[in-house]
């Protein structure tokens, strides 16, 4: 049983592999990140749901960011509390349907990213450029082809 263990993990087929080792690759570029975050005492998944709201204009409803950043809409509640009690979003009525509430991020939270995000991307970027530009947009279109539907 322990043999056919070893040969399931072990031998992968070639797609297999590259598939381990995207995710192994993406985990490590993003520690550069977190890594970045947790020394001036941020917590990167709140810093992307800043990001994701200021992407969407600076307002969102709670459900399409929950999409986007691949979570559901009952924990997006959770998630947002932290950043509305330090004053980095705020939840308002949606002013066409009552019935739902927008989330703006707040001059706080606009402040809080122009202050960090070019820091953080530098840091990302160091390790990024291990590749010169055209690996890079090799990698990308590589990247774009894996997130096409099929």
């Amino acid at each position: 049983m322990m043999d056919d263990l070893q040969k399931l993990v072990l031998e992968q087929p070639l797609p297999t592999e590259a598939f381990f080792t995207l995710v192994e690759t993406t985990a490590n570029v993003v520690a550069v990140s977190e890594r970045y975050w947790q020394a001036h005492g941020l917590n990167g998944a709140r810093i992307r749901i800043l990001v994701e709201i200021a992407k969407h204009g600076g307002s969102i409803l709670p459900s399409i960011l929950a999409e986007k950043i691949g979570v559901t809409k009952a924990n997006i509640s959770l998630l947002l509390s932290p950043l509305e009690k330090e004053g980095y979003i705020v939840r308002a009525d949606h002013a066409e349907d009552g019935r739902k509430t927008v989330i703006s991020i707040t001059g706080e939270g606009q402040s809080l990213l122009l202050e960090h995000l070019p820091h953080n991307r530098q840091a990302v970027a160091e390790r990024m450029n291990r590749l010169d530009e055209q690996e890079l947009v090799q990698l990308m279109s590589l990247l774009h082809k894996l997130n096409r539907p099929l």
